[in-house]
């Protein structure tokens, strides 16, 4: 198992810049896939970016050319950066890490772009 935790969330206005951080319980140097997801009131959660044990990253076409996903095997982390924020990005940015059949979650953190 492993647990997550993110920070970075809060409030910015629109054309602004976040880093969200994931920290992990472990190592992740062994997880398949690490990643972001996101939910807004009364929507479903949707997949935001996440990225391969070997480098092989996804992105929503929403946020393409905006934000950027990195994993720091040495920290235990994973990042997103998120610039160019638009009121379409507040949402829950949830943590998501896939291993060996297995999703993990983090409790989420809210992100709100708003003048």
């Amino acid at each position: 198992q492993v647990q997550l935790v993110e920070s970075g969330g809060g409030l910015v206005q629109p054309g602004g810049s976040l880093r969200l951080s994931c920290a992990a319980s472990r190592s992740i140097v062994s997880i398949l896939v690490v990643g972001w997801y996101r939910q807004a009131p009364g929507k479903q959660r949707e997949l935001v970016a996440r990225k391969s044990s070997g480098g092989i990253t996804n992105y929503a076409d929403s946020v393409k050319g905006r934000f950027t996903i990195s994993r720091d095997n040495a920290k235990n982390t994973v990042y997103l950066q998120m610039n160019s924020l638009k009121s379409e990005d507040t949402a829950v940015y949830y943590c998501n890490a896939f291993e060996l059949g297995n999703n993990y979650w983090g409790q989420g953190t809210q992100v709100t772009v708003s003048s």
